[in-house]
């Protein structure tokens, strides 16, 4: 009975001193984060681990106590403290590195207008936070496998087969494996990045999300668009935001040749200037081509990022368009129709007048030579009047 009574005040006690190690932390953490904003969310983090772990040490003598003095087996109740112990463990440490990975994401924000090297470092921070998880579930699983008595002995079996067991996973994982590798190089090479403006299968959206196995684009219309990694490694794409944000982009208008151009290109500055849509830097208009009955007139704008330069160039063309029908008609688009009487072209020669009774119109006829040949065609001379070719046929058959 004195056993047990002395058991129960060293549990006792030492349940006491992990409380107080629990509250004494708890107010370190407080009084921290009043000069390091960070502390508070470091404590939010670990702040369980931490606790199972002061737990765990502080009854653990208890423990190896009262297993020393029973007379029943209590070894379970030691391998359940171990394995506690080493998830504690595994699981402050892996929350203390993903902290320090956060920690570098609140340094670089994304949400100022020149976040190119924030986007990049998101990027890759999100890969490595993945990576981080996995290790340390991998990690600690192994740990826990090792700390129960006979694993040895398992493991040098499985050792033995490792070989095998490699290839066979090697050739069942391969798409999965490639697809991993690709997000590695994804992020690591600066391909792409969260929030870059990409088309990708003739779509235009943003990088949602990057994973090791497949990348999220939201397109503009708000659908996903989920690919492989290995698409952005094998397959052409366009990354609008590939070193900086900020684009170039034209309007085009098809205005009559009578337009002012010139009063064109003051209403385009005076557009630019009423809005923050433009970023400052190229203002430009040109007449770029001249076919078909009208001018085409080009007028290149820039903006910050993709999404300003699509509202830029629609506002820029509803003010261009306004313009013209209000202040310009003479730039109206018109199709020009002219009718033109046909005037009689001359003869070529002289045609000379015959009578109704003329029989010798035909092949051969209109002047002295044409009538000549006509004449000996027809094994008769010039002066000889036409007679009635029926009529001499039916007398030489009355003579015949």
């Amino acid at each position: 009975m004195d056993r047990w009574s002395d058991d129960l005040a060293a549990g006792g006690a030492a349940l006491a001193v992990a409380l107080l190690v629990i509250a004494l932390s708890r107010v370190a953490a407080t009084l921290l984060g009043r000069r390091w904003e960070p502390a508070a969310h470091l404590h939010r983090v670990v702040r369980i681990p931490f606790r199972v772990l002061v737990l765990v040490l502080a009854v653990r003598p208890v423990l190896h106590r009262v297993e020393r003095s029973a007379d029943a087996d209590w070894g379970w109740l030691h391998q359940t403290e171990r394995v506690l112990t080493v998830l504690a463990v595994g699981w402050l440490l892996t929350a203390a590195v993903l902290f320090v990975e956060d920690l570098g994401l609140r340094r670089n924000r994304t949400d100022v207008p020149d976040n190119r090297h924030a986007r990049r470092l998101r990027t890759q921070v999100l890969i490595v936070r993945r990576l981080t998880i996995a290790a340390g579930v991998v990690v600690v699983t192994g740990a826990v496998l090792l700390s129960f008595p006979g694993v040895e002995a398992v493991g040098a079996s499985v050792l033995a087969s490792a070989g095998l067991l490699s290839v066979v996973a090697a050739v069942a994982a391969q798409s999965t494996l490639s697809n991993v590798f690709a997000g590695l190089q994804l992020a690591f090479s600066d391909a792409v990045r969260i929030d870059d403006v990409v088309i990708v299968d003739e779509e235009w959206g943003w990088i949602e999300e990057i994973t090791l196995s497949y990348v999220v684009v939201r397109a503009w219309d708000d659908r996903r668009l989920v690919l492989p990694c290995t698409y952005f490694t094998t397959t052409p794409f366009q990354n609008w935001t590939r070193h900086r944000s900020e684009l170039l982009g034209a309007v085009e208008l098809d205005v009559d040749w009578r337009v002012d151009v010139a009063s064109m290109r003051d209403e385009l500055d005076r557009v630019l200037d009423r809005t923050e849509l433009w970023d400052g830097r190229v203002k430009v208009l040109q007449v770029t081509d001249a076919v078909g009955g009208w001018i085409r007139v080009r007028a290149l704008v820039t903006a910050a990022d993709a999404a300003r330069l699509f509202d830029l160039r629609c506002l820029v063309r509803e003010q261009l368009v306004a313009w013209v029908r209000d202040h310009e008609d003479a730039g109206l688009p018109r199709q020009r129709v002219e009718l033109v009487d046909r005037p009689t072209p001359p003869a070529a020669y002289d045609v000379r007048p015959t009578s109704p009774d003329d029989t010798s119109s035909g092949l051969f006829h209109g002047d002295d030579a044409a009538d000549a040949r006509a004449d000996r065609r027809g094994g008769r001379s010039r002066d000889e009047p036409l007679g009635d070719p029926g009529a001499d046929s039916a007398d030489g058959g009355s003579d015949g």
